[in-house]
């Protein structure tokens, strides 16, 4: 019996990057069935939200991701540019942001086809991975590619239903917080939460105890 589970997934975030590859190859050892639900990072939902942390938020963070990456050897590095645009100095975040619109409403398309959690994994790698220029240059396009999804009708829709797909995304944000958390990365299965990277081996503890099988 395949399980499902949906994981809550924000392009900005450097722990859903190092989460997604890691759940995408359960789907691909495993019978498992993984539906992406992008959502709008903090910084858009809560502009406010980096001048209000703590001043050593951000260190802490920097120095945990990278050593993150280190010791589950994924390629890292500092996204050119950030898929948010904001003053390093002040905290503040533009009101204008068609990088982080751009991915995540390409993000809700890929999940309208059952193909996000691919799209996420090689977008996210664009992004995070170290590709200089990932918002321009075809290499958007090579992610939709990866996840077998067509480029021109992509572009198109993100184009022509950028009201609608944000709608979808808001409705995720909604159902994340109704599953119990607000943060990402966060996967749900058979409604339980779990939030964060370091908790991929016990969601999958959990789904053994649900009959989780190899393919």
């Amino acid at each position: 019996m395949t399980l499902t589970a949906e994981l809550y997934f924000s392009f900005r975030s450097p722990y859903s990057y190092l989460s997604v590859g890691r759940y995408r190859a359960m789907t691909e050892e495993y019978d498992l069935n993984i539906a992406l639900r992008p959502v709008y990072p903090l910084a858009i939902r809560q502009p406010d939200f980096f001048e209000r942390n703590h001043p050593n938020w951000i260190g802490y963070t920097m120095r945990d991701m990278i050593r993150v990456a280190q010791f589950h050897q994924i390629p890292f590095g500092a996204p050119k540019p950030d898929p948010i645009i904001q003053d390093m100095a002040t905290r503040k975040i533009a009101e204008d942001q068609p990088y982080i619109r751009r991915v995540t409403r390409m993000g809700q398309a890929a999940a309208r086809r059952g193909a996000g959690l691919v799209f996420a994994a090689e977008a996210g790698r664009m992004i995070w991975g170290g590709q200089e220029d990932w918002h321009e240059g075809g290499h958007l396009d090579r992610a939709l590619e990866a996840a077998g999804l067509g480029v021109e009708e992509i572009i198109a829709e993100v184009q022509s239903e950028a009201e609608a797909l944000d709608a979808e995304i808001a409705a995720n944000q909604d159902a994340l917080e109704k599953a119990g958390h607000w943060g990402v990365p966060t996967l749900v299965f058979d409604g339980e939460p779990f939030f964060g990277q370091d908790r991929i081996e016990m969601a999958k503890w959990r789904m053994e105890q649900q009959g989780l099988t190899k393919r």
